[in-house]
């Protein structure tokens, strides 16, 4: 049964965390380095995605099914979240959020650039415009990072590109499943969660247990990689306009702005809008050929 209203205010409950979330980020790296703030997340998410599905009675049927998915969740895991957020995390601790969130939305623009060679894709024009767009949004945001911190981490914004590579790997590996989205979820964290363990004993990085610390890494756990994904999956679920729901996640990167300049302090730049704005525009052009703008947010940060 469609219930557009119910599907509204689930998609806007999770537009709003998402908008929380670089802010979340930028705070948790003031506490703990990023491997340990990547394990505390993970946990979080896995017994997050775990409870979910056990309210839903999938919970035994995905650890049943582990086993036979093992190859496909090794590679999943590894790129979300083991190695696509050290890389995302990373870049949020060099650069000033509002540069990294931006540019983490260009994702999108590089899954078009992949699809090409990988799903025999043609180029059509206004992918082209939206691929000028885009990377042309990414240099003006770069001048207002460099505004913000009086010099621009070169290294902090080649990972934050390189995280939209990653993401856009994922997202056309993760289409080729056939499990069930959460099961595939809860099984990615499953592995990386011990990945993530054996990785903060072997370089020696250990989590701060202070409130704050723990806090921080379990909204981040919740919000960014847990329950917020499970709302925007009901809100698609629920509506029988996926459009018009999915649009609604262009909202999320100019809310955080105003989120990341009220806690974080940061001062906003015009040039930060400037760049979000084409990066956006750019987005909605290259993704035309796909179903609806929801089917490719998640990650959007």
């Amino acid at each position: 049964m469609y219930s557009n209203n119910k599907a509204l205010l689930y998609a806007l409950t999770a537009v709003m965390l998402w908008s929380t979330v670089a802010t979340a980020f930028k705070i948790a790296l003031r506490y703990n380095n990023v491997l340990p703030l990547l394990l505390g997340a993970s946990t979080t998410s896995l017994f997050c995605i775990g409870v979910a599905l056990a309210f839903r009675r999938k919970l035994l049927v995905a650890l049943r099914s582990f086993p036979a998915h093992w190859r496909q969740t090794v590679a999943l895991g590894l790129i979300n979240p083991v190695i696509y957020y050290l890389v995302l995390f990373e870049a949020y601790r060099r650069l000033p959020a509002q540069v990294a969130q931006p540019v983490n939305y260009t994702w999108a623009i590089v899954l078009a650039l992949l699809s090409i060679p990988i799903l025999n894709h043609r180029l059509a024009r206004s992918d082209l415009i939206g691929l000028l767009l885009g990377f042309s949004g990414i240099l003006i945001i770069s001048v207002a990072g460099k505004n913000v911190t009086g010099e621009l981490d070169s290294l902090g914004l080649a990972l934050a590109i390189l995280s939209t590579l990653l993401w856009a790997i994922f997202w056309l590996l993760n289409t080729r499943t056939n499990q069930d989205s959460m099961i595939q979820l809860f099984h990615n964290f499953l592995f990386a969660t011990p990945v993530l363990l054996l990785l903060s004993m072997v370089f020696q990085q250990s989590l701060s247990l202070s409130l704050a610390s723990i806090l921080s890494l379990v909204y981040v756990g919740l919000f960014e990689m847990g329950i917020t994904f499970l709302f925007w999956q009901q809100a698609l679920t629920l509506t029988s306009q996926v459009a018009r729901i999915g649009s609604l996640i262009f909202l999320s990167p100019f809310i955080s702005l105003f989120i990341i300049s009220a806690i974080l302090g940061e001062p906003l730049q015009w040039e930060t809008f400037a760049g979000l704005g084409l990066i956006i525009v750019g987005v909605v052009l290259v993704n035309r050929k796909y179903t609806n703008p929801g089917s490719v947010h998640i990650g959007s940060h």
